[in-house]
């Protein structure tokens, strides 16, 4: 078997669904292949929610249980120790998004504290993860972020999300389990990064633990890289990359449009598939001092880290690099790669089903606008599911 048919292995892909949840995830995919009828159901959804409608349970039963682990974090230990019986880690993503308030700030930092503290015994959790904006307002990394002068209780705000950041991350440290910041959009990432690079100086002094995200099709990304490589070798720590092409697209091209500036993204797909993979490169050229965490859907950056990985006569089992996918998505790459003993980690979203929701619908519009995505997804189901007729 060549490694380019690798991901075409649909028995080892789905092998931890019986034929039942096969049958759901065809179901879910087939639904959100329906362009107009994911607007409809989530219309529908958000309504009977705000109506108080009994639909958590079908919610649960459907979409929910496709795509995340569980309400809490011990609802989620079943998905976790099938998936790490087959080769595959987790990372727990607390999806709860769009809070404000000091006090939920302080609640997010809790729970990522408690996931933290969960994951220290369990092998199969060996990273956390969490977002700039679950500790802090947008709008105050956006000032921050360009240097204008803030107002004491401002001033106070910003001290207290510098904190919980530097509270996480030393958690992360002595609890040895890797800490992945999530990007978000481009106008708060200036100082969302430069306290991520405190972090990493602060942390990252015998290897990497925190990770910041570099989001590709951003064409600014591959020189942020190398800068932050050069700031790293005279500061002497170690830096944690997770690459992903990036989520925000549409919403950054409107804003520079509007507010009339150049746009921070790519030009177009392959633009931005040619600055992904020499991010790759770069990283993997320059391991002794970055780590790779690789998220990505996409099968031929896969298949190029694997032949990257190759030329440099690395075991698949580096520590070093990693790839990852979400929960429910993506399964031919993460469970055909864990066979071969790469490392492979799924993001396994978890929170109240009415919290999670608008995790969720993103999810589902973000599946019907990515080309090919769905589509991909079916083929491989329908195929999976004529392959176990014929047993």
């Amino acid at each position: 078997m060549g490694s380019h048919q690798l991901f075409d292995n649909t028995e080892v892909a789905f092998s931890l669904k019986n034929d039942s949840e096969l049958e759901r995830a065809y179901f879910l995919f087939k639904m959100i292949s329906i362009e107009p009828l994911v607007k409809i159901g989530t219309a529908a959804t958000n309504f009977a929610i705000k109506a108080n409608l009994p639909i958590e349970g079908l919610i649960r039963s459907t979409v929910f249980d496709h795509f995340c682990g569980g309400v809490n974090e011990e609802d989620c230990l079943p998905v976790i120790d099938k998936m790490f019986a087959s080769g595959v880690s987790s990372v727990l993503d607390y999806s709860v998004e769009g809070k404000e308030s000091e006090k939920e700030f302080d609640a997010s930092m809790a729970t990522i504290l408690k996931i933290i503290d969960f994951a220290k015994n369990i092998d199969a959790i060996p990273i956390a993860v969490f977002k700039p904006t679950g500790f802090g307002r947008l709008d105050l990394y956006e000032k921050v972020g360009k240097g204008e002068v803030l107002t004491q209780s401002e001033q106070r705000e910003w001290a207290h999300i510098t904190d919980r950041f530097d509270v996480v991350c030393k958690k992360a440290k002595e609890n040895d389990i890797a800490i992945l910041i999530d990007s978000e959009e481009s106008w708060m990432q200036n100082a969302a990064d430069a306290l991520v690079t405190t972090m990493m100086q602060r942390y990252n002094t015998e290897k990497p633990i925190v990770y910041n995200t570099l989001q590709m099709y951003r064409h600014d990304r591959l020189e942020f890289l190398k800068n932050e490589h050069q700031k790293a070798k005279e500061g002497k720590y170690y830096l944690g990359y997770k690459l992903v092409r990036g989520a925000y697209m549409e919403k950054e091209n409107d804003r520079a449009k509007e507010k009339g500036y150049r746009s921070p993204i790519c030009v177009s797909k392959s633009a931005t598939d040619k600055n992904f993979d020499e991010g790759l490169k770069y990283i993997i050229d320059n391991l002794d001092c970055i780590s790779l965490f690789a998220g990505t859907h996409n099968e031929k950056s896969s298949y190029l880290l694997m032949e990257l990985m190759a030329s440099k006569n690395l075991k698949n089992n580096d520590n070093r690099v990693w790839f990852g996918q979400l929960y429910g998505m993506s399964d031919h790459i993460s469970f055909n790669l864990a066979s071969k003993g790469y490392n492979v980690a799924k993001y396994i979203p978890f929170g109240p089903v009415k919290d999670v929701m608008p995790y969720l619908i993103r999810r589902a519009e973000e599946n019907t606008s990515v080309a090919g995505q769905t589509g991909r997804e079916l083929t491989l189901l329908t195929k999976e599911k004529k392959r176990r007729k014929a047993l």
